[in-house]
């Protein structure tokens, strides 16, 4: 007996419910993930995988999962329903909570006003820290029971006095920041029912071993400062320093939590102005470091100890910020007097020679703020060496051998404008703060790769392959002797081709295993013949490692000379994905599963082989599956949310081959509809951005976004196509026509597109596409475009307000590929312009726009919809009060998703036209009963 597949409606799409990144225990043998409907509340999933058990907790999100898999810990959001029901005063108090699961048992402890919580590393207690009082009483006349209370031992190191050189702060006492107060904060035994309680904390954190908690206590009304050392067995509790007026800040533990690091500065002074001095305890005895001359910690300085805790990783400042204040009328004089009226001033100065433009130097300012410059304190002998200075700020404490990374690109912050964002790359000696220069102006995201103990460091450049050693900084050029390109093959940009990037270093730093499109490359260190490892230029399919442990305080993960790897592998031709194993020693490789799918490594389990992948197609969910590293064709399916798919039709997805304007060979995905008849044409929506076709075996987004839902559409009997663009630098804006005009072409050629039923919707970097590509072809019936650029010459000097960088670079250099400045090739940025030929459109088009766009200014759609508009031509544009490039409010996503399918109905089912398309809508005012 057949089920008639039901209609889909956009109820069913808010209900429909996706899988979040997965979490596993360290052991492999437990998954928590959090599964969520598009509106509305989350629950999270917890499985074994290997079998039981399988839980679902209701209301909970954000799931965490205890070492050893007994316990998951999530949080408990206000609901939905309690939200939408709250005026903007009562939203402020709702708070989250969290529910704490055992999970063989399925027995649950809940606690509300919870701000965050953690298992310490062996899983034996989590913490749970609460939300701030609102209203903190005066806790000074029981000081004397809260410490009795919170003591747990009468032996602690004792504050020593600060240093002379640290001026005395006389002024009046100021408001106790809020960073300064503390919060209630329990350390629970899992398993039992012991538990510790702090008020006043801080800071807190567990070692790595999970060994000891460190906890921070702040009272500065009472003038109690303390740092509470808590046994991860028993939790009893040690006070390992106090002090009646140092105001602690940041802590940090060693591994094994044989040491603490602390930071500490006086509590009577302003937070902004306040120096802290930074301690050790080891022992039971603190000892404090000595700075170099003109260096200090502030409020922001962060701490992380060495792996082998022989080494303490601090920020610093030159010096610590003093607070500006305006000056004040305070007497008839001052009314007249010159510098106390200038200080009202509102001017930003914009100068030719500021490295960041006002807006980029604004928007960077609270990071720079908070910046510190990474200094390295040698526990023994007791030296601090100043690593990362002003002229080279960003340096890391992930250690390579006794080197780490450091990253400068202060030489080139002028140019970020118009050439995009360049860095210099050293790694510096924690011994000495010897800086070995690695790259010179490499593109900032493209960080070289270094080896484990930092005696070489690779980096790609201008199709080569470059090899440095550090300690001769010689430099040579692994792939210099092969025939076969490194650089990207697709690169269709303005700028040189970045590599495909690296795998793993063997162990010994021997070699370094390396991408190019298709292939894995074997790189000797001494520089001897590369090894191929794979054959996939021949096949078409792309190798890429997969399923290593990736600590991200650790420095990458390694492999042995000998030892057997899993591989992705991506089919360019079928665009499915497989799982291969690669035996590097044997230089083998073996299918393990190809079938028409795609396939995406979602984790790996610290401490087992255990990973996590999802499985799917465009008509089947992304379910996860759990299997041992090397086993994955016998992987276990851990979830069933394909079942909410199965009541809809849902149509199919194939690939669709065709020869551009221009020869080139092109790809795209089409979606055939919902009860598809062979022969029979029907309306087609086209959408695209760049590269479409590898999205053939995707699952939709189940979402009520700014792009249009294709299962939904196909659902309603539309085809949706998905075409790849490749584009020609100069010209992007005919690039883009040619591919989408032969596309829909072929479409029609096969008998599946009705050609008077086409159209078109694009976003950003679509909708320029879709805006200019009705200015230069009559082929589609209608168009939505989303936040288009319309006019390059008035785009090209814009600024992209999220940011606060200018737009120059993306013309020159980026995605809008003129390659050219406007003075150099002005004809360029008219040609590809869609507002200076927008009379020849036979076009209706409907253009959304956020008035608060953060990418692209938002009065490009005011430029095209006021040139349409006198050009007489049918044209909405759609503006959405306060929202971004991408709409954030669920009502205005709904309004859109609803629009847009009203609109294309109309133009392209001949639907009614819905009266706001037929006479617009006037402008109306809404009272609002928030308080």
């Amino acid at each position: 007996m057949s089920v008639t597949a039901a209609d889909m409606t956009v109820q069913d799409i808010m209900k429909f419910e996706s899988l979040k990144k997965p979490v596993l225990a360290d052991n492999g043998n437990l998954l928590a993930v959090e599964v969520t409907p598009d509106r509305g509340d989350s629950r999270t999933l917890i499985r074994g995988t290997k079998g039981k058990p399988e839980l679902s907790i209701a209301g909970a999100s954000a799931p965490v999962v205890s070492a050893d898999g007994r316990f998951v810990a999530m949080k408990l959001e206000p609901s939905l329903l309690a939200k939408e029901t709250s005026d903007a005063k009562a939203k402020k108090k709702l708070k989250s909570g969290m529910v704490l699961v055992e999970v063989a048992s399925g027995k649950e402890q809940r606690f509300e006003q919870v701000k965050e919580f953690a298992f310490d590393p062996s899983g034996k207690v989590l913490s749970i820290w609460f939300e701030p009082e609102e209203d903190k009483k005066d806790k000074a006349e029981d000081k004397t029971d809260k410490a009795q209370a919170q003591s747990g031992s009468e032996s602690s190191a004792k504050a020593e006095p600060m240093s002379k050189a640290e001026p005395e702060n006389k002024a009046a006492k100021p408001k106790i920041a809020k960073e300064d107060k503390g919060a209630k904060l329990t350390l629970l035994a899992l398993g039992s029912d012991k538990r510790v309680d702090f008020n006043d904390v801080t800071a807190y954190a567990f070692d790595k071993k999970g060994n000891i908690a460190a906890v921070v206590i702040n009272d500065i009304a009472a003038k109690r400062h303390q740092l509470q050392s808590v046994a991860i067995d028993g939790l009893t509790v040690n006070t390992a320093y106090e002090s009646d007026s140092e105001q602690l800040g940041a802590v940090a533990l060693s591994a094994d939590g044989s040491a603490i690091a602390f930071s500490a500065g006086l509590a009577e002074t302003r937070i902004e102005e306040r120096a802290y001095r930074l301690g050790v305890i080891r022992s039971g005895s603190a000892s404090f470091a000595t700075h170099p001359q003109g260096w200090s910690l502030n409020q922001y300085s962060t701490l992380a100890f060495s792996n082998d805790g022989e080494r303490l990783y601090f920020g610093t400042v030159p010096e610590v910020s003093k607070v500006l204040s305006l000056k004040k009328f305070t007497a008839e004089a001052d009314l007249f007097d010159v510098d106390t009226i200038r200080d009202s001033r509102g001017l930003k100065l914009w100068h030719g020679e500021d490295s960041r433009i006002k807006p980029h130097e604004i928007k960077t300012f609270e990071k720079l703020k908070k910046q510190t410059l990474q200094a390295v304190w040698h526990l023994t002998p007791g030296n601090v060496v100043q690593l990362a200075t002003p002229d080279l700020p960003e340096v890391g404490s992930i250690e390579y051998g006794r080197f780490v990374l450091g990253q400068s690109s202060e030489p080139y912050l002028k140019e970020i404008t118009w050439a995009g964002f360049f860095s210099d790359f050293y790694l510096i000696d924690t011994l000495s703060g010897e800086r070995h220069l690695i790259a010179r102006r490499q593109a900032s995201q493209a960080e070289p790769s270094i080896s484990p103990n930092g005696r070489y460091g690779a980096f790609f450049r201008e199709g080569k392959i470059h090899l440095v050693d550090v300690a001769s900084g010689n430099t040579k050029v692994l792939n210099a002797s092969l025939n076969v390109p490194f650089a990207d093959e697709d690169h269709d940009y303005p700028s040189d081709a970045p590599g495909y990037g690296f795998g793993p270093w063997l162990k010994d730093e021997s070699a370094l295993l390396v991408y190019d499109k298709y292939d894995i490359w074997q790189f000797a260190s001494t520089g001897a013949n590369a090894l191929k490892l794979t054959d996939g230029r021949k096949d078409g399919i792309s190798y890429r490692v997969q399923g290593l442990y990736e600590d991200k305080t650790a420095a990458p993960a390694t492999t042995g000379a000998n030892e057997a790897l899993l591989l992705s592998g991506y089919n360019e031709r079928s665009k499915a994905d497989g799982f291969y194993r690669l035996d590097l020693g044997k230089k083998s490789v073996k299918t393990l599963v190809a079938n028409d799918e795609k396939l995406t490594v979602l984790g790996r389990a610290k401490n087992a082989e255990t990973v996590v992948f999802s499985r799917e197609r465009y008509d089947r969910f992304p379910d996860l599956y759990a299997a041992d590293l090397l086993d994955v064709d016998s992987a276990r399916r851990l979830t069933e949310l394909d079942a909410q798919r199965k009541a809809f039709g849902w149509g199919k997805a194939e690939l669709v081959h065709w020869t551009n304007t221009d020869g080139k060979k092109l790809d795209g995905v089409l979606i055939k509809p919902a009860g598809y008849e062979s022969g029979k044409r029907y309306p087609v929506l086209v959408y695209f951005y760049r590269f479409m076709s590898d999205r053939l075996h995707a699952f939709p987004d189940m979402t009520v976004t700014h792009r249009p839902n294709f299962a939904w559409y196909a659902n309603q009997g539309y085809a949706i196509f998905l075409p790849d663009i490749r584009f020609e630098i100069g010209y992007p804006g005919n690039s883009s026509v040619q591919a989408l005009t032969s596309g829909v072409q072929k479409l029609i050629d096969m008998g599946i597109a009705d050609p008077k039923a086409v159209g078109i919707q694009g976003h950003s970097w679509g909708g320029y596409q879709t805006a200019f590509a009705i200015t230069q072809t009559n082929i589609f019936a209608a168009a939505v475009s989303g936040a288009p650029v319309g006019n390059m010459t008035s785009a090209y000097s814009g600024i992209r307000h999220g940011t606060g960088l200018a737009r120059q670079f993306q013309y020159e250099t980026g995605q809008s590929r003129i390659g050219e400045s406007l003075m150099e090739a002005p004809l360029k940025y008219v040609e590809n312009s869609p507002v200076f030929y927008v009379d020849r459109i036979k076009t209706p088009m409907m253009i959304m726009f956020g008035d608060k766009d953060d990418a692209v200014p938002w009065e490009q759609g005011v430029e095209i919809y006021l040139a349409m508009r006198r050009a007489g031509k049918d044209v909405v544009l759609l503006q959405y009060e306060g929202e971004p490039h991408h709409l954030k409010q669920y009502g205005n996503k709904l309004d859109y998703s609803i629009r847009m399918k009203e609109y294309f109905d109309h133009y392209l089912k001949g639907a009614a036209a819905p009266e706001w398309l037929k006479q617009g809508e006037p402008y109306r005012e809404y009272s609002s009963d928030e308080q």
